[in-house]
């Protein structure tokens, strides 16, 4: 096989790791912000709670989540399919990474821009919603964007429960073709190809709200 082969095979699973992270982004924004939000506002066992929940999926390792809930949750009785799994734990663990984006960010806004909207008759979720967190999404944006980067790398890891992702099509092909240097650099460079430009997104969104309003 010639390298473009070897490219082309290899992308015969882009579509399940295209999957895998749009599917796994829909876990991951929802549980940043709530879990976020929720962190940045609970006090005592409220956030002991909260925090477990985030640090669960924040350090337990990747490939061991992929294992308990694959080959682990049938023997409870449930039963979750091997794409379910993939994108649910990809999603969560970098939600986790990403709630802590979102409690910083909050921090970072002044606190007297709080106490003047409270000041001006703003309810408690309305000063959240139309103060705090229009600016805390300016400075949450890089991580978000080095988060989806590493959700796109970490797809690479659903092969080990059963999809045919652009990995495991790497393995297919090796196992027919005998030359792990093309193959192995092929994936490589297959990943590279769909990362960097999400990361000449992320750079042109950063300096799209970094400029002053009406520039």
């Amino acid at each position: 096989m010639s390298f473009f082969d070897i490219l082309l095979g290899i992308f015969q699973g882009f579509r399940i790791t295209f999957l895998v992270v749009v599917v796994g982004l829909v876990y991951a924004v929802p549980f940043a912000f709530i879990f976020g939000i929720l962190q940045f506002f609970a006090r005592g066992l409220a956030y002991f709670l909260v925090t477990a929940i985030i640090e669960f999926w924040r350090s337990s390792p990747v490939v061991i989540l992929l294992f308990v809930f694959y080959y682990s949750l049938p023997a409870f009785g449930l039963t979750l399919s091997a794409f379910t799994v993939g994108s649910m734990v990809l999603g969560l663990n970098v939600g986790g990474y990403a709630s802590q984006a979102v409690r910083a960010a909050l921090q970072s806004v002044e606190p007297g821009q709080v106490e003047a909207g409270i000041a001006l008759g703003l309810s408690r979720p309305s000063v959240l919603l139309h103060i705090e967190l229009p600016q805390a999404i300016i400075s949450m944006v890089p991580t978000f964007i080095n988060l989806w980067i590493q959700l796109i790398k970490g797809t690479a890891l659903v092969s080990l429960i059963t999809l045919v992702d652009m990995t495991a099509r790497a393995k297919e092909i090796a196992q027919i073709e005998y030359n792990p240097v093309a193959i192995y650099s092929g994936l490589l460079l297959s990943y590279f190809v769909i990362c960097y430009p999400i990361t000449i997104f992320g750079r042109w969104v950063e300096g799209r709200l970094s400029q002053p309003e009406g520039a």
